[in-house]
């Protein structure tokens, strides 16, 4: 074939989800910007959630146009960690008596979803004998349904920006009830099951590691 007739080869900087993620990051800075500005927290609270939003808006749009990538999903996974961990950072510093639970749920957070990320990497280059993250009941239905998924995640991040709101103003009244504290409360349950999910994912995650790190010296001393 020649290649003057080869077609070129795609910019996948430039596939849409990746130009939504982006906006994702822009967005974020934004609300890190404002973050201890108590005059602006309207503000900042909107930028940090519309960057949540959009993250179910460039999955999305990978899998409509066949834009799928391993830079995406990388960007993708990187703008929720460091999001979150950012707003996470700045509770510890308006509710310094909780400071120690923001410190452990971040690290977990990170913990969590990175020894995840290797587990996968490793999933292709190992045997049968590997335990399948999928295999599990939790991870399967968290990471398969994208209803609870998406639930679970916008939950976990309404609970946190709640609690945010909380700092500067107990919210708008709704029926006799502060919008605020009322949402920080509802969702607080759900911020609690994303987090023992996250250490089953990383209690899993880290055993099929293992099982590489054995079947890897087991070879060796064959």
């Amino acid at each position: 074939m020649d290649p003057r007739m080869a077609p070129s080869q795609p910019n996948v900087f430039l596939f849409v989800p990746n130009l939504i993620g982006y906006a994702r990051v822009i967005l974020m800075f934004i609300a890190f910007y404002y973050m201890r500005n108590p005059e602006l927290y309207t503000i900042t609270v909107a930028c940090y959630l519309l960057s949540q939003l959009l993250d179910a808006f460039d999955g999305h749009a990978a899998r409509l146009l066949g834009q799928s990538s391993k830079f995406g999903g990388m960007l993708d996974m990187l703008t929720d960690r460091c999001s979150t961990l950012g707003l996470v950072m700045a509770l510890g510093v308006l509710y310094p008596d909780y400071f120690l639970f923001f410190q452990c749920y971040a690290v977990l957070d990170i913990w969590s979803h990175w020894i995840h990320l290797t587990a996968s990497h490793y999933a292709g280059a190992t045997s049968h004998k590997q335990i399948d993250l999928s295999e599990n009941p939790i991870l399967y239905y968290y990471y398969t349904n994208r209803t609870v998924l998406f639930g679970m995640c916008a939950g976990n991040e309404l609970f946190f920006a709640a609690l945010y709101l909380l700092r500067f103003s107990e919210g708008p009244d709704v029926g006799g009830y502060a919008l605020f504290r009322s949402t920080a409360l509802l969702c607080a349950p759900i911020m609690v099951i994303k987090s023992v999910i996250s250490v089953v994912q990383l209690v899993a995650a880290s055993k099929n590691i293992g099982i590489v790190d054995s079947e890897e010296h087991a070879k060796a001393r064959s």
